[in-house]
């Protein structure tokens, strides 16, 4: 299709094997062998609005910054689909995508070449001039210290051992899953708690009483490698508080950042840990609508160095999109930081210390979502429309919520979320509904998927606490008062007839 519709040449990772992050980099880094750069990508992900054959399969397009197509593309895209009546191919061998190089044809409009390159080789040069890989390397080498990485049967295993074993001399036994397969084994590449299984097992985080001491550092991809989930022993990292904490030690830990942030950013939906570091650093900081393009307006505008969203994603301004490997390395490159003159004697620096020690200088964002899914459109709308006329009495929404939780703050704002991008300007509207509290709390309800098979309600649940005496409660516990302001305040089972969330993360 490409040739028949006039493309000169096209690029193809080896094999068919390119993460998203190394599609971001390739468009923004790479010169090909006639010294062409790309002007676009296609991503076909299994990630990306999942909706092939079997339901797992999207297609995505980045443009020529390397990031994820704007709206007004998207939007044109799909009025032009309405309107297709025909489409041109030509009639060209096939590639072997397997062997790095250049075939050439002559094509409908000229010559025309598939150029296969190696998927990991830019990628790792660009992550060698971000991190101080000797430092890493010094930390993963050490007897003290052990690493566990687990990539899902997705995309990013094959990067793993380039960069990990060969790059950084990890064991290659500290792999997990870094087999790419069409059928990620089997299971669900998502890096959160409930998916990831064998790899919170091996952390301590299971329900097995295995004997063997789990790893110091243990991390998760995706299937395209642009998430990721951290963890300690027996510890897991809330992707709000990883955000705000490679944002609070980048400077110091990341060469790349030794100059200064340029400024942070997250989702709306994501803990308010980030701004907290911000307002304490004195750094810009931005509360974008959920969805990577709007990170990377700021970021081509000089706005932005480091931002994450609660949905497993982060990510700095080397490219245009979320990199779940980035990620590991910046918190590989913070605990080489912090153990740099312990390694050879003194206690080891762990996930948890540095998370705790965290806490205790910002305040702790105690956070959790419930997923409410195929609920029925019509009765997820009226929540949504009842939660929003309620924003027009604060006097009404406190006295609810009194007679719900009398020991919960007060509600002192509340809206529809809506945002200006400073950059272009543009608008994006009902983005999500707020109640912010006076202590720094928020809830969140936000809607998706109104089609006629039913709707996802998510919300979003954020207790903040400052006193340090308070910061090691139980998460559960810490967010009970606010759970149930939230349930009742929306009356949640009243509209949906749900007992309960269909997911808890």
């Amino acid at each position: 299709m490409a040739a028949g519709n006039g493309v000169r040449r096209i690029w193809v990772g080896q094999n068919g094997l390119l993460s998203t992050p190394a599609v971001s980099a390739a468009i923004r880094e790479r010169v090909g062998l006639d010294g062409s750069k790309a002007t676009g990508a296609f991503i076909l992900t299994a990630s990306h609005n999942p909706g092939g054959p079997n339901e797992d399969f999207g297609i995505k397009y980045n443009m020529e910054n390397g990031g994820p197509a704007p709206e007004g593309i998207t939007d044109k895209i799909y009025e032009n689909t309405k309107t297709i009546k025909e489409y041109l191919t030509a009639d060209l061998p096939d590639v072997d995508i397997t062997a790095i190089g250049v075939t050439s044809f002559c094509g409908p409009e000229g010559y025309f070449d598939v150029e296969v390159f190696d998927p990991a080789s830019d990628y790792v040069k660009l992550m060698k001039s971000i991190f101080d890989f000797e430092s890493i390397q010094k930390l993963l080498s050490s007897p003290k210290f052990t690493f566990c990485y687990d990539a899902l049967h997705g995309v990013a295993g094959a990067y793993a051992k380039r960069i990990f074993v060969e790059g950084l001399g990890a064991q290659e036994s500290s792999l997990l899953n870094c087999v790419p397969k069409e059928d990620f084994g089997g299971g669900h590449p998502d890096p959160n708690l409930t998916y990831a299984k064998e790899l919170v097992a091996c952390m301590g985080l299971g329900k097995s009483n295995s004997e063997v001491e789990p790893p110091e550092f243990g991390a998760a991809a995706d299937g395209d490698a642009d998430r990721n989930m951290i963890l300690g022993k027996r510890f897991f990292v809330t992707p709000s508080d990883s955000v705000a904490i490679i944002a609070a030690n980048a400077v110091e830990a990341i060469p790349y950042f030794s100059a200064g942030l340029k400024g942070v950013a997250r989702s709306m939906p994501t803990s308010a840990a980030l701004d907290v570091v911000a307002k304490n650093l004195n750094l810009k900081f931005f509360e974008v609508p959920t969805g990577w393009k709007f990170f990377g307006n700021l970021m081509d505008a000089g706005l932005c160095s480091v931002c994450g969203e609660e949905s497993f994603g982060t990510g700095s301004d080397h490219i245009r999109e979320k990199d779940g490997i980035w990620a590991v390395l910046a918190w590989l490159s913070i605990l080489a930081y912090k153990n740099r003159e312990n390694l050879d004697g003194g206690k080891l620096v762990t996930v948890e210390d540095i998370v705790r020690n965290h806490w205790a200088a910002y305040g702790r964002h105690y956070y959790t979502r419930y997923d409410y899914e195929n609920v029925d459109a019509g009765a997820a709308k009226e929540l949504m429309a009842c939660l929003v006329k309620l924003q027009s009495s604060l006097a009404e929404v406190n006295e609810i919520i009194s007679g719900i939780q009398s020991d919960v703050s007060k509600v002192v704002h509340a809206d529809e979320f809506e945002y200006k991008d400073p950059v272009d300007g543009s608008i994006s509207k009902h983005q999500g509904i707020r109640y912010l509290f006076e202590d720094g709390s928020r809830l969140i309800f936000r809607l998706s998927g109104t089609g006629s098979e039913g709707a996802t309600i998510r919300l979003y649940i954020e207790q903040y606490e400052k006193d340090p005496s308070k910061i090691g409660r139980d998460s559960q516990d810490a967010l009970a008062p606010l759970v149930a302001v939230a349930l009742g305040l929306s009356k949640m089972e009243e509209f949906t007839g749900r007992s309960a969330p269909t997911v808890i993360t």
